[in-house]
């Protein structure tokens, strides 16, 4: 059993705007076998996990606590959720809007949430973490992520981790340290919401995304909840 502990309740979670502010992360690895793939893409894997009680899967992600900045959350989750620890990438995916599952109505914002979504490099994995009795974690080929994945904005998320893997191949660039020391900051001009751990559903009646090119690209309705999934840019 792992000496590690996962937090429990909600009453150091964030909200703003009725939305319950979740963190997360995709976490990758180079695949062994295939390091000299000249595709990146096919390099790639992705670590999921399953949900409480459920085979489909999902990547981490959690509440956003008062005591910590977004990024120390969506690595808490990774470890709580997955056990994995690595290297957290702080530029933003992404944030998308949701409706947890559990909170179906249609007439209210209750069980709204907001996501931020980040990539995390893995560079040690445990053996035992806190949830490894409820969850199970998989390595998986980025055309096997995409079908098992359970929700259509955590495909969004994976979307863009691939754009941003592919624009970082072809020009690296070094992090700057410290982008999202102040998380206040961030919550201040990016509107958020602490962790969604429970099933969730997307709600939408139109999809809008801003990517950091400048481009909007929309989709077509995809589920009937009338709260639309924003993906933001340039918050950190």
């Amino acid at each position: 059993m792992s000496s590690l502990e996962a937090r429990i309740g909600r009453h150091r979670q964030r909200y703003e705007n009725n939305l319950r502010l979740v963190s997360g992360c995709i976490p990758y690895r180079l695949s062994k076998e295939e390091k000299d793939h000249s595709e990146k893409e096919n390099c790639i894997e992705v670590l999921m996990v399953s949900s409480p009680n459920r085979d489909d899967l999902v990547f981490p992600k959690g509440g956003w606590e008062d005591d910590e900045t977004v990024l120390e959350a969506a690595s808490r989750e990774a470890l709580e959720e997955a056990g994995v620890k690595g290297t957290l990438n702080e530029n933003l995916l992404g944030i998308w809007e949701f409706r947890s599952k559990s909170k179906q109505d249609i007439c209210s914002l209750k069980g709204g949430c907001k996501g931020y979504m980040f990539a995390l490099e893995v560079t040690e994995e445990l053996e035992t973490w806190p949830e490894q009795n409820n969850r199970y974690r998989k390595w998986l080929k980025i055309e096997d992520a995409f079908r098992l994945c359970r929700y259509e904005w955590m495909r969004m998320a994976l979307k863009e981790f691939l754009r941003v893997m592919a624009e970082e191949e072809k020009s690296p660039s070094t992090p700057v340290p410290g982008v999202v020391a102040d998380c206040q900051i961030m919550t201040s001009k990016c509107k958020a919401v602490p962790d969604v751990v429970a099933d969730c559903q997307i709600m939408t009646s139109n999809c809008c995304a801003k990517p950091t090119n400048g481009q909007h690209h929309c989709m077509s309705p995809i589920s009937p909840y009338p709260l639309g999934i924003c993906l933001s840019r340039g918050c950190l």
